[in-house]
């Protein structure tokens, strides 16, 4: 639970304490105070070894702004996931909490009797995140239910919308079934997204017509005797990719090592390795090339499982930009945008068959900021686009973002660069202090509250619930993290020893490769920003 009043400040003002003695490089001198400076504190955090050599940024201000405490603020930092701070603020504060997003079957072509289509079936997608097995609302690990239920079909509302279809007295579809993501251009990866990224999850594939997160997962299960090959089953169970498993099980105790490839465009996955015969099953999550054709397979698999003929295939219907890619990312998203009112939805065309409406926005934000969900920031990124932009391409929402960012929260647009939603772009840039400022301009806003419980909480839920787990700092920290390549970053707002809550933002870059000293000496740098003020 949540410490508070007395308790809370004895506990954190010992932090200070404890700190001021295990600190090196802080000389003990009775004669001096006993309690170092926040500046002190941080400069002997940063002289770790483990530590100096990378490239640290720290920015702290109170509530309305104020500074605090600045080490190389102004200066560039690869944000990794902190740009969802951006892009889930814009989508809060444009497009607003009750926002949702319809998916849609319709009947193009005419009927050639009551039960018969003479024409294609098209799934239309809305951008809606979570047409997935997710269920919601997002529960931290201490209120999810023990044991855990089972999970949901990750095609239930796929399968809700299949029903529709078969109720409306539909028999034969002599024509295709069409996966339609054109509320979106076809723009599916942002400049500088890693090309292992995309092959597994982390980078799937941006389009309007998601179906459980663009993912695959193959289970793979050992043989029950060593030597023999292990089998492997897809979920959803729809035969999109062919999959070549070279997979032995090797003695019990050994180390699993699997290997997963695809060639970029290829629909045949090929899996290595060995699995332990007194193994678990594994998972390997891959993402799915076109979500749209594989979606549109899903439907015609689910319709035919309901006694719908269809004659035609499932195909892909995508919608490439207005204008061809910008030459210069930077300078089209840096065009002026005035902001003003949002476009209304547009209606697909032919008859509706069967539709699914998302979850509010502030719901599904949730499940972004707390668990870091790289394709929904995309998909928010895109949504702006589509509301307030040329059209819903990555250059738009970006556009969009920075308009809003700048124009409304005053943030210095010097300040920051981004070419996409998530922060998987190695291009990205932003300084410590315009997420500071960014924090700031929230915590004026009537959307503020329901979007400060998106941030991961220390010690509770989402990315932070293994990182500061013990009083004083528990449940006393909401912040969104950030993890890419040798990059890292933390920013959010913190309860100090005063009863204050500031506001901070610590980042690095370049730092050491595969190790977590950085996380450590951030986490450090954090409460010590608490026990001093």
């Amino acid at each position: 639970m949540p410490l508070s009043g007395k308790k809370a400040l004895r506990q954190l003002c010992a932090v200070v304490t404890l700190t001021a003695i295990s600190l090196p490089g802080i000389a003990a001198d009775k004669k001096a105070s006993r309690k170092p400076t926040l500046a002190q504190q941080v400069t002997a955090i940063l002289a770790d070894p483990a530590v100096s050599r990378a490239h640290w940024g720290v920015y702290v201000s109170t509530l309305d702004g104020k500074p605090v405490y600045a080490l190389n603020d102004g200066q560039y930092f690869v944000p990794a996931s902190n740009n969802k701070v951006f892009t889930t603020a814009a989508a809060m504060a444009l497009l607003g909490p009750q926002k949702s997003f319809t998916t849609r079957i319709t009947a193009e072509g005419i009927y050639a009797t009551p039960a018969a289509l003479a024409g294609n079936l098209v799934l239309v997608g809305g951008g809606d995140p979570n047409l997935s097995g997710r269920s919601f609302p997002y529960l931290s690990p201490s209120q999810r239910p023990k044991p855990a239920p089972p999970a949901a079909d990750p095609l239930q509302y796929l399968a809700q919308m299949a029903d529709q279809v078969a109720a409306s007295g539909l028999k034969v579809i002599n024509g295709d079934i069409v996966g339609d993501d054109t509320l979106f251009p076809w723009d599916p990866y942002p400049e500088d997204w890693a090309i292992d990224d995309t092959v597994g999850d982390d980078g799937s594939p941006v389009s309007a017509l998601t179906i459980n997160d663009n993912r695959i997962d193959v289970t793979i299960t050992p043989a029950a005797d060593p030597g023999k090959p292990a089998t492997a089953s897809f979920l959803p169970a729809v035969p999109y990719y062919s999959l070549e498993l070279h997979i032995a099980t090797g003695a019990p105790g050994s180390a699993t090592r699997i290997a997963s490839e695809r060639d970029l465009g290829s629909k045949t996955v090929r899996l290595s390795g060995t699995i332990p015969s007194d193994a678990k099953p594994y998972i390997e999550s891959l993402a799915i090339h076109d979500p749209a054709e594989f979606a549109a397979q899903a439907l015609k698999q689910l319709l035919e499982a309901r006694g719908i003929e269809v004659t035609g295939k499932a195909v892909a219907r995508h919608r490439l930009p207005v204008s061809p890619a910008p030459k210069n990312f930077l300078a089209a998203s840096h065009e002026p945008l005035a902001l003003g009112a949002s476009k209304p939805d547009v209606e697909p065309a032919g008859k509706v068959l069967a539709t699914h409406t998302s979850v509010p926005l502030i719901d599904a934000l949730l499940w972004t900021n707390k668990i870091s969900q790289n394709l929904h920031a995309e998909l928010f990124l895109h949504h702006l686009g589509v509301a307030y932009g040329e059209e819903g391409s990555t250059v738009e929402g970006a556009r969009v973002i920075r308009s809003f960012v700048t124009t409304r929260a005053g943030v210095d647009p010097d300040d920051f660069v981004l070419f996409d939603g998530s922060g998987l772009s190695g291009h990205d840039l932003i300084t410590p202090r315009a997420l500071g400022k960014l924090l700031s301009y929230a915590a004026t806003q009537p959307w503020f509250a329901d979007w400060k419980r998106t941030l991961p909480i220390g010690g509770e839920d989402g990315t932070l619930a293994a990182r500061f787990p013990n009083a004083p700092m528990k449940d006393h920290l909401y912040a969104k993290t950030g993890t890419l390549s040798e990059a890292r970053a933390l920013s959010g707002y913190v309860d100090t020893a005063s009863g204050k809550t500031l506001i901070f933002s610590v980042m690095v870059s370049t730092h050491y490769p595969r190790t977590n000293a950085d996380r450590d000496a951030m986490d450090k740098i954090v409460t010590a920003i608490a026990a001093a003020n």
